[in-house]
């Protein structure tokens, strides 16, 4: 950046000392007819300008490189701050705003910067050594600077301040036309199903016009800036040749002087009009940046602790003690009172109704939300306590909607442990009941996945990412609803192969589905947030009312007993 401002400055002087040398060619040159001297001159200006033309090339050079790595910048630090966001955090920003701040706001400004080091930082040294140059010309003159310059600055402050409101609403808008962009591509098989396209096209039509109608109000106060600052231009160079014809006629300045005034004050204006369109820039950069400070202000939830610690228990050994969990402004918590343990070689189930809590238990465990009170214990240690590190390692989490990255079915097996060799990957296949399908794509584990895993099905997206936490091969298994989408018959060869697989493990499992968790050594029931009976099937069966309810919603007395 000081080597930016040096070319910069060298460059802005060297364009101010053309005009004085122009008119030394037409006092002393063209009016005495010495052409010698008009030579020399005119060698020494051509000389000027090649170091001007040099150092504007580095400017720009230097300049560009530094914002560009000034967006980089920001932009990691938005990604890195995101990526430490706990669920809440997410939720309050929503992605589409997130990836508008990480883009589309970081690039506006990325642009004010480039434009402040090839533009604005001469723009002053331009301004202020113009006005000196003409006071050298002619001081009489100069005082028409006393008007032009206020007059300029005003009209430009006016506009710019009714356009920074604007801009703010165009970027809240780009953010809606994201969401419901995002809405219509994620849910297209939705839409169709439903022949909801039409209306579909109309809220888009109205984010798409709302945003439309902003644009074009900014528009047109960013249309009104040049022709009212060329108008104050056009008339400041009229007035300089109405009065510096004046003073020639009365024998007050030379033509070479009166020349290089009016080139002097063009100068002058030009940098006023490079500083305009910098104005015309600041209010919507400014806004980008108050939106990308809002995320890299905002502390997640989820605090890493300062002085991490090792597991000091049992390994694999889970453990809650009165956990509550309450979201912000929520009037009742979702979870109340939540205790149990879970012990290596066992299989722990947790089954209610829709809207009980199960997913938000099992979220809990891994750090992706925090507990609002009582305490969750891994391997002896409250999971705020431990090295995250740790906690990635020994706890494994197959979430209720699976996600796979693109890449290969290789990559996505590998995401948490790329050390695995290929003989692991297909073993976990197998436990998984995908290494059938994996085998018959010819490109086998190289297969292709598409983002998210468009390209598989709903079941084979699930046994994926059940192959890819038994990959990892952690201490704990967390199974968030991760059978819904599978027969019962591959169901049931799953279960079987993942009971052999994981006897030295902590499994726990969130199910809707009763045949999935009736084998389970512990059955938890929730309902409302609360446990309402812990046992197994056959004891929850005979003494809990809620268990029995949901089970006899699925299975008959017969296949229950």
């Amino acid at each position: 950046m000081a080597l930016l401002v040096l070319l910069q400055l060298v460059q802005t002087l060297a364009t101010l000392y053309l005009p004085t040398l122009n008119a030394d060619i037409i006092d002393n040159g063209v009016v005495k007819g010495d052409t010698a001297y008009i030579l020399r001159t005119g060698g020494f200006m051509i000389a000027v300008t090649l170091l001007q033309i040099v150092c504007a090339i580095g400017a720009v050079f230097f300049g560009a490189r530094t914002a560009m790595a000034l967006g980089r910048d920001v932009r990691a630090a938005v990604f890195d701050r995101v990526q430490s966001f706990s669920a809440r955090e997410v939720g309050r920003f929503g992605a589409p705003s997130l990836i508008t701040r990480t883009t589309n706001d970081v690039q506006q400004v990325q642009m004010l910067v480039l434009m402040t080091f090839t533009l604005m930082v001469s723009a002053p040294i331009m301004c202020v050594g113009g006005i000196v140059m003409a006071l050298n010309q002619d001081v009489p003159l100069s005082a028409l600077l006393l008007v032009i310059v206020p007059v300029l600055g005003v009209l430009v402050s006016l506009i710019v301040r009714r356009m920074r409101p604007l801009f703010r609403g165009m970027q809240e808008r780009i953010d809606t036309v994201n969401r419901v962009l995002r809405e219509q591509i994620s849910g297209i098989r939705v839409i169709r199903a439903f022949v909801r396209d039409t209306h579909e096209r109309g809220r888009f039509g109205v984010a798409n016009d709302d945003l439309m109608d902003v644009s074009l109000r900014a528009g047109r106060l960013m249309s009104l800036m040049f022709p009212l600052v060329m108008l104050v231009v056009n008339l400041s160079s009229v007035a300089v040749l109405w009065f510096g014809g004046h003073r020639i006629d009365d024998g007050g300045m030379e033509v070479g002087a009166l020349t290089a005034f009016l080139s002097y004050l063009m100068q002058i204006l030009m940098s006023v009009m490079m500083a305009t369109f910098m104005f015309m820039m600041i209010p919507r950069a400014e806004v980008c940046a108050e939106r990308i400070q809002e995320v890299l202000a905002t502390e997640t939830s989820v605090v890493p602790p300062l002085r991490p610690v090792d597991a000091a228990g049992p390994r694999g050994h889970l453990e809650l003690r009165g956990v509550e969990f309450r979201y912000p402004g929520a009037e009742e918590p979702v979870l109340k009172d939540i205790a149990f343990s879970a012990r290596p070689g066992r299989t722990t189930a947790v089954i209610g109704s829709t809207g009980s809590g199960k997913s938000t238990l099992l979220s809990l465990i891994p750090r992706l939300s925090d507990a609002t009170s009582g305490t969750v214990l891994v391997d002896g240690v409250d999971v705020r306590e431990l090295d995250p590190a740790v906690i990635a390692e020994t706890v494994g989490l197959v979430p209720q909607k699976p996600y796979l990255f693109s890449g290969t079915i290789a990559s996505n097996l590998r995401y948490g442990r790329p050390d695995a060799t290929d003989e692991e990957l297909w073993h976990a296949l197998e436990i998984a009941q995908a290494r059938e399908f994996v085998e018959r794509l010819p490109e086998g584990l190289d297969a292709p996945i598409a983002q998210g895993g468009g390209n598989v099905s709903g079941g084979q997206r699930q046994r994926l990412a059940i192959a890819r936490a038994l990959v990892r091969k952690p201490e704990i298994y967390l199974f968030d609803d991760s059978f819904s989408a599978l027969d019962y018959a591959t169901d049931a060869r799953l279960r079987a192969a993942l009971a052999r697989e994981t006897t030295d493990a902590t499994v726990l499992i969130v199910a809707q589905r009763v045949s999935t968790i009736r084998d389970a050594d512990q059955i938890i029931v929730l309902d409302e947030g609360r446990v309402v009976g812990t046992g197994t099937h056959t004891e929850l069966m005979a003494g809990n009312d809620t268990y029995r309810e949901i089970v006899l919603s699925q299975l008959t007395e017969e296949e229950a007993a």
